[in-house]
């Protein structure tokens, strides 16, 4: 089997002699660990190794396609390519990236890197004791894990783009169980890279999670003034996050189509799509762009939205350098911090509800209307100070409502875990919603 570069040697010469215009090689290779030990045992173990080429041809106007994970006859590969571009029917205006530059960033040096498998698993059996060990009312953990990933991804075409990238993501997650009186609450925690081995600290805020929605009850159906913990808005965001698209709103599937310049939150927010961030950097985009930081949203203004090379020929714009496989995504997309301290904003809240975890994402919201009506828990807040907690109620009303209606938005910046995107936000004291309980 042939290397790489010789790959993309005959693969480029094959398709520039059939008659294709340009072509261009995205190679991703992945090598993943993950470990869920159960009371004390290894309960799951994966160690995987994936790897997979794309080539695309243009070729009359169109753009085609081929996949393979082998390394070898390349010719094929082209002809594949150039087949499918014949297929499609109506032209696909779809630019590559020619040669450039990229900004230089910082290799990841973490020690969780150079732990050996049996360190990781270790680690996994010490967090679930952790948990267990923060309170006599844990009375299990459903799931303790350590897992960690190694990607590396090159892009080169036929128009002088060669970029390489590799990517290092390490992570724990915990999952406890608290019981009391015939109710059973789970909790969860997760660090990452090196802060995984803050195995206390993690299994603490996990108890702490689980213990406090012991005793939860619902409210009066009304409308209720909310506070939304951090990471419950970075899930709220993440799941709107598709709104920022400029492909969805080329196809209509947006509100924010040609909004730009438009004021679409309160002016107390600012909202980051950026690729250099520490939580999860990257120097380029999936079609090889340079990556670049920009505010999406600046003091309530919609100042851009998300691009790809090809959404962005359509709009007349430069790439914002946000391309994915297949369509356009945020890179580390969050809301800037505020200056409030979060016992500041439940003092601002003075009568409502903390929100500190919402569910059915998927089926409880659309990112097209923007409309969303979310199972929720979190605790009752009364004259400024928590009072109790409350469960099975449902949170609804507009995210687009939402942003304009956001009095206040925290110091507490935190990012959910790294993915193909990362989600991040402070608590944000989002004005009055609609509330459905007993």
């Amino acid at each position: 089997m042939m290397d790489f570069d010789q790959f993309k040697e005959k693969a480029f010469a094959a398709a520039l002699a059939e008659g294709c215009d340009a072509a261009e090689l995205y190679f991703l290779e992945e090598n993943s660990f993950s470990a869920t030990v159960l009371e004390q045992e290894l309960d799951a173990y994966s160690v995987s190794q994936t790897r997979g080429l794309n080539l695309r041809v243009q070729l009359a106007g169109k753009n085609g396609y081929a996949y393979t994970e082998s390394l070898d006859t390349p010719e094929n590969l082209a002809l594949r390519a150039m087949d499918n571009a014949r297929a499609i029917e109506n032209e696909d205006d779809h630019p590559m990236q020619g040669k450039c530059e990229y900004r230089t960033l910082p290799a990841l040096e973490c020690r969780i890197f150079d732990a050996s498998e049996r360190e990781k698993i270790e680690l996994a059996m010490a967090l679930e004791r952790a948990a267990k060990a923060q309170d006599p009312r844990i009375a299990r953990v459903m799931h303790s894990i350590v897992g960690s990933s190694n990607t590396r991804t090159r892009i080169c075409n036929t128009l002088g783009l060669d970029a390489m990238r590799e990517e290092r993501i390490a992570y724990s997650f915990v999952t406890p169980v608290a019981s009391a009186e015939g109710q059973v609450k789970d909790g969860f925690a997760f660090r990452v890279n090196d802060d995984v081995f803050d195995v206390e600290g993690c299994a603490k805020e996990a108890a702490k999670r689980a213990v406090t929605q012991l005793g939860g009850a619902p409210v009066p159906a009304g409308k209720y003034r909310i506070l939304f913990e951090n990471l419950a808005m970075a899930d709220l965001l993440s799941a709107f996050s598709s709104m920022f698209s400029a492909d969805a709103a080329q196809k209509g599937l947006s509100l924010l189509a040609d909004k730009e310049g438009e004021t679409i939150a309160a002016p107390c927010v600012t909202l980051w799509d950026d690729p250099f961030h520490a939580v999860n950097p990257r120097a380029f985009d999936a079609e090889g762009v340079p990556s670049q930081s920009k505010a999406v949203v600046e003091g309530g203004v919609l100042k851009t939205l998300l691009h790809n090379l090809k959404t962005a020929k359509k709009a007349g714009v430069a790439s914002t350098g946000n391309a994915v496989q297949g369509g356009v995504m945020p890179t580390n997309f969050f809301l800037a911090p505020g200056p409030d301290g979060f016992e500041r904003l439940v003092t601002k809240l003075g009568d409502g509800l903390i929100i500190t975890d919402i569910s059915g994402l998927h089926a409880g919201l659309n990112p097209i209307s923007g409309e969303f009506s979310l199972l929720a828990s979190g605790m009752l807040v009364k004259d400024g100070q928590a009072v109790r907690p409350v469960e099975q109620i449902t949170v609804g009303g507009s995210f687009l409502s939402l942003m304009r209606g956001i009095e206040a938005v925290g110091s507490d910046l935190r990012f959910g875990l790294p993915g193909g995107s990362c989600f991040g936000s402070p608590s944000v004291l989002a004005g009055t919603l609609t509330v459905s309980g007993k």
